[in-house]
């Protein structure tokens, strides 16, 4: 049990604990009060600080209020008096506990009648079952005897034990906030932008492109050519190593016709599986850009 007294309604506690250096004005007369000031006042007054605690003060008696926190209800109160003295919760003397349990439901019945209400339901219940104890037992009409008349009293208290218990084992988990807190960490981003990497669909919608710009520029001359796709591949890689990236429609020549594009789209994808050339794209349907693998980015 914890006492927590209040303070009288018209006494407030001091605000400023700091030494007064003179006597405030308008307290030479009160009783109690030293000639010269150089105290700690001990509260405030209306307004006036207070340095001695008045003979006629008056302490109303709802002032001290008591708070029962130690037990959590009847079947706690009754709990802690079984384990306390190691009784058999089994066979409980019901004599003792019972004894023990209304002296602790007398002394809150005067302070706090709300909450022995709930402690005097159970006294009731065991002044119960220990009256039925001295009764002599009756068989059933089957010739066996009564049930025990603490057996429903050792179900409950068994039951609630092992909630406790269960809680207690909960609360001993590590909580957020209680035991541990989440570690955060900031990690700057790096300042050069990621270009995402190109799909394959896109890669065949400028190609697409492409072909439709060639088409327009066609010119209908029949004539055997020899193409290389190796010395287009060195074609690409030497556009590539005066600028650092190279738009993707500016590596083929249309003016050359089809069969020069193909072999041109050809190198690049050879170059691209060989490691040596990264196609690029910064965002979706952008523009597509091919840059030297071995370049920093």
């Amino acid at each position: 049990m914890n006492s927590t007294p209040s303070a009288p309604p018209e006494l407030t506690p001091a605000a400023d604990p700091a030494r007064l250096p003179a006597e405030p004005d308008g307290l030479k007369d009160l009783p109690g009060m030293p000639a010269v000031v150089d105290q700690v006042a001990l509260a405030r007054l209306y307004g006036e600080p207070l340095f001695a605690m008045p003979h006629d003060l008056y302490i109303p008696p709802d002032a001290l209020k008591v708070f029962l926190e130690a037990f959590e209800g009847p079947l706690d109160l009754l709990l802690y008096l079984i384990r306390k003295q190691n009784f058999n919760i089994l066979d409980i003397p019901m004599a003792a506990v019972t004894r023990q349990y209304l002296a602790y439901v007398d002394e809150i019945r005067s302070t706090n009648l709300e909450l022995a209400a709930e402690y005097l339901l159970m006294a009731a219940m065991l002044i119960e079952i220990k009256s039925r104890m001295l009764l002599p037992p009756k068989k059933t009409a089957e010739g066996q005897e009564a049930e025990d008349p603490r057996a429903e009293l050792v179900r409950r208290l068994l039951e609630y034990e092992q909630i406790k218990l269960a809680a207690h084992r909960l609360n001993e988990l590590p909580q957020f906030g209680r035991d541990f807190l989440r570690a955060q960490v900031f990690v700057e981003q790096a300042l050069q932008p990621r270009f995402p990497d190109v799909s394959v669909v896109d890669l065949q919608d400028a190609w697409r492109d492409i072909v439709k710009r060639a088409k327009l520029v066609q010119h209908h001359v029949i004539s055997r050519e020899e193409l290389s796709v190796r010395e287009h591949m060195s074609i690409v890689l030497r556009k590539l190593q005066s600028s650092r990236f190279v738009e993707f429609e500016d590596l083929f020549d249309t003016t050359r016709g089809m069969p020069v594009l193909v072999v041109t789209f050809i190198a690049m994808l050879e170059l691209c599986k060989e490691g040596l050339i990264d196609v690029t794209q910064a965002e979706a349907f952008a523009p597509i850009y091919v840059r030297l693998a071995y370049t920093q980015a």
